[in-house]
């Protein structure tokens, strides 16, 4: 029985006013895949016969998202976009970047593809596919496999090796022997990469993953964690351990590669990313010992990073004595571990004569801070009042 696949009314109304201009047009990309394997998406892209400017034409409204590579984004009525790229064939590449032409056909658009799961074609109102090499078939067996020649595909674009170690760690499948060859032999030459589109393989993949570990792995096995999250000393192999419980990209890393700021960066990832990555180096990984008053000055000096630093401590068996247990429970009573949780602010010491602006009055509260983490109870207006004013 052929499978049919969900295609959103915009769509199909966009493919049909192509198709009634005489312009061949067809579904593909990772929609068609995810549908097949139970995950229908929205984001139906469409594949035609029209070069960009008959495509612009036949639309109101319409958006150059990609038009040197034939890509236009189709506006609905409800300003959802929707990806029409006209058929093309690469004439040159360089491992990054690919000069293409149009005026090809479909079976030499999916040609040009990266793996034969992203290589197939549906055709919704004629109820028909294109899979000229066997996507289906590979849907089935949970393999990832290159379109034609495995290293040739890699040699033109090497992201797709970090593509290749997403999908096959984001459904469960196989990677082909042949492709895999080919991903361990250039696997060491993807440092030419944009550190962007590498950082964004490592977020979607991690996030994506059945089993983080199983992504991780296939970066270590294949040669590309050697180029872009090489191994310090002390770090193991992702095969080992325990099975982390998040799927978070920037924890997942600092698990496996400490410190992981420097990584961070090698990746290019954000200011806010970086700090966070920079919290967790610089912290002590826990407290001295299980008693409360340990635990909350631990927490004030770990600040943000406390909450990543317990579960990175539950990942790698640190939580014997019970700290992590008390950590939730000096929350639970509602225990100051900030200056902004104190009974008093510094606008009041400054009303009550105690203080003036100034790195006097940081100090000052940073001494007030240090009573209450040592006695909780001193947590009161009354009581910080008299602390303040003591010489």
């Amino acid at each position: 029985m052929t499978p049919e696949v969900p295609v959103p009314e915009p769509v199909l109304r966009i493919l049909a006013t192509l198709e009634d201009a005489g312009h061949e047009t067809w579904c593909v990309g990772g929609a068609i895949r995810d549908a097949l394997v139970g995950d229908p998406q929205q984001d139906v892209d469409l594949a035609t016969s029209a070069p960009p400017e008959v495509v612009q034409r036949l639309f109101r409204r319409t958006i150059p998202v990609g038009i040197e590579h034939g890509t236009v984004g189709v506006l609905d009525e409800h300003g959802g976009l929707h990806e029409v790229t006209t058929f093309r064939a690469d004439v040159q590449t360089d491992g990054r970047h690919a000069e293409v032409v149009f005026g090809v056909s479909l079976d030499e658009d999916l040609a040009r593809r990266d793996f034969t799961v992203n290589a197939m074609a549906w055709h919704p109102i004629r109820r028909e596919w294109r899979d000229p090499f066997g996507g289906r078939d590979d849907l089935t067996r949970g393999v990832v496999r290159a379109v034609g020649d495995a290293a040739q595909r890699f040699r033109e674009d090497r992201l797709r090796i970090l593509r290749a170690l997403r999908f096959a760690a984001r459904f469960g499948w196989q990677i082909d022997p042949d492709t895999w060859a080919a991903v361990v032999a250039q696997g060491r030459e993807t440092g030419h990469l944009s550190a962007e589109r590498v950082r964004e393989e490592w977020w979607k993949g991690m996030t994506a993953a059945r089993d983080p570990r199983a992504l991780m792995s296939l970066w270590e096995s294949s040669g590309v964690a050697e180029v872009w999250l090489p191994a310090g000393p002390a770090d193991q192999p992702a095969s080992t351990g325990i099975v982390p419980d998040s799927h978070d990209p920037l924890l997942l890393l600092s698990y496996w590669r400490a410190p992981v700021e420097p990584h961070l960066r090698r990746l290019k990832c954000s200011g806010v990313e970086i700090a966070r990555g920079r919290g967790i180096d610089r912290c002590p990984v826990r407290p001295s010992d299980a008693s409360p008053k340990s635990v909350r000055h631990w927490l004030a000096v770990a600040g943000p990073a406390a909450d990543d630093l317990v579960t990175l401590a539950r990942w790698r068996e640190l939580h014997t004595d019970g700290w992590t247990t008390e950590v939730a429970a000096v929350r639970a009573r509602g225990e100051a571990t900030t200056r902004g949780e104190l009974a008093v602010t510094g606008d009041d010491l400054i009303a009550e004569g105690i203080a003036e602006r100034g790195r006097h009055l940081g100090v000052l509260l940073e001494r007030l801070l240090d009573a209450v983490l040592n006695d909780p109870s001193c947590n009161t207006r009354e009581r910080l009042l008299r602390l303040a004013r003591e010489p």
